[in-house]
């Protein structure tokens, strides 16, 4: 069956964990990409920066941060800004990447990617630090969507209408966290195909596909869904990723996350394989 000209463009690939390392190595003619934690070099010493890039030499490299915390009315903390400018200097990187969360206040890091109220007045200042990071870094960052336990409070706009007034108002793309997107709608009832079709996916510039695991809400209050990277990627994550490729005509960039509890790297390779059945299917081919 022959290959549509979008599927051929479409990239797999892998967020590098050193614990991935022997079979990331061992097997790169399966990845197309790989997705590396920027926070982890932002101090490296000179050797590490010297294997990172032999290792965007190999397979192209995209960073991803963890830590400037955009979605704030807070301005961003410039020196994480400036290393990661550094980082994109020192390393033949495709292309970087933040979350949509706030992680501190007042000088007091909560150690966590919360996701502030979702107001015209948070959203003003994303794109504030967003036009920040992209002058200090020299280019602008793809957005990520975030798993939320709790609806954040004193919200007036939903998920996709703050997202969508972010991305637009800073002129940057999507990368669209579908495991995150599903979470959010299953714990807060709503069905995570309507909540994908209601985001701007033209501004779709890459994917995450993780997994998670069911826990207790508080008070009796049912389930949660938990995003912890720590299991396969659903088959309904699956399925949202063939309707994104169904509905998005440009070239997607997938990267499967994994951060622990790893299983064989075969299993890890066939986790790649089912993402590229998926957008096979989106694609009509």
């Amino acid at each position: 069956m022959a290959v549509s000209q979008e599927t051929a463009r479409d990239r797999v690939g892998l967020g590098w964990r050193g614990e991935l390392a022997a079979g990331i190595l061992s097997n790169l003619a399966h990845i197309d990409v790989l997705e590396v934690i920027a926070d982890d070099y932002y101090h490296a010493p000179r050797a590490g920066i010297a294997a990172l890039c032999s290792l965007a030499r190999q397979v192209p490299v995209s960073l991803h941060g963890v830590g400037m915390g955009l979605a704030s009315t807070m301005p961003a903390d410039p020196r994480r800004l400036h290393a990661m400018a550094r980082l994109m200097r020192q390393v033949p990187a495709e292309s970087w990447s933040e979350h949509l969360s706030f992680v501190r206040a007042g000088g007091i890091e909560i150690g966590h990617l919360a996701a502030p109220p979702r107001t015209p007045l948070s959203a003003a200042g994303a794109i504030a630090n967003i036009a920040l990071a992209t002058r200090i870094v020299g280019s602008a960052p793809l957005m990520e969507n975030i798993a939320t336990l709790v609806q954040p409070p004193a919200s007036t706009l939903d998920e996709a209408e703050w997202l969508a007034q972010i991305l637009h108002g800073a002129h940057v793309p999507l990368l669209l966290d579908l495991h995150n997107l599903y979470a959010n709608a299953v714990n807060f009832g709503h069905d995570p195909e309507q909540l994908l079709l209601r985001l701007p996916l033209e501004r779709v510039g890459a994917v995450h596909l993780s997994g998670g695991h069911w826990i207790e809400a508080p008070c009796g209050a049912g389930q949660r869904l938990l995003d912890d990277h720590l299991h396969d990627v659903p088959p309904a994550v699956f399925a949202l990723l063939t309707q994104l490729a169904r509905h998005a005509p440009q070239p997607l960039t997938v990267i499967v996350e994994r951060d622990g509890n790893y299983p064989s790297f075969e299993h890890v390779l066939g986790q790649l394989e089912l993402a590229r059945a998926a957008l096979r299917a989106g694609r009509g081919a």
